[in-house]
């Protein structure tokens, strides 16, 4: 798909950033530490909020927007700590873009793992242990099972596991 922009949020893209919100937990609610029943109670204050994540100092929030203006794909980046570095987030590919032909993921996977290398020399993941299409997507991109793991916040007998990938400017 040549005809695809990714790009950071903006401030202003509040209303788009809640419908692909809303999107993203009808379609894989296992995916994200966020209820649709929550989201749906979330303020335009806090909307606002995300949608400037594209700006922020230490993340980033990229989307995939085709030609039309459709919002097909978001993915995130974050680096909630300088010693571990960053860590991919809210990542999200609609049911139609979905493929290696659409490429939509692998053209968001490329912006964020371009931005993560100014943030340093490995981009992490917290993948659902039964999200079987997000791993298989994961390894093929290089990323491996780092064999730690953590409890899903929305269930906490459920686990998370821990995939990452060593990062340089000849790689992206």
């Amino acid at each position: 798909m040549t005809d695809l922009v990714i790009r950071p949020t903006t401030g202003s893209d509040w209303r788009e950033v809640r419908a692909l919100r809303l999107e993203m937990l009808r379609d894989t609610p296992l995916a994200y530490l966020e209820s649709l029943a929550d989201a749906l109670h979330v303020q335009e204050f806090e909307w606002r909020l995300r949608a400037r994540r594209g700006q922020a100092k230490n993340g980033t929030s990229l989307v995939a927007i085709t030609a039309d203006g459709a919002w097909v794909g978001a993915m995130g980046g974050w680096v909630p700590d300088r010693t571990e570095g960053p860590i991919l987030v809210g990542v999200y590919v609609a049911p139609a873009h979905r493929g290696r032909q659409a490429n939509v993921a692998d053209r968001l996977l490329d912006a964020i793992e371009e931005w993560a290398i100014g943030h340093g020399n490995a981009l992490r993941l917290l993948v659902h242990e039964d999200n079987a299409r997000a791993q298989a997507f994961y390894r093929r991109r290089g990323y491996e099972l780092t064999g730690k793991s953590e409890p899903y916040a929305l269930d906490p007998t459920q686990r998370e596991l821990e995939m990452s990938r060593r990062l340089d400017s000849s790689n992206t």
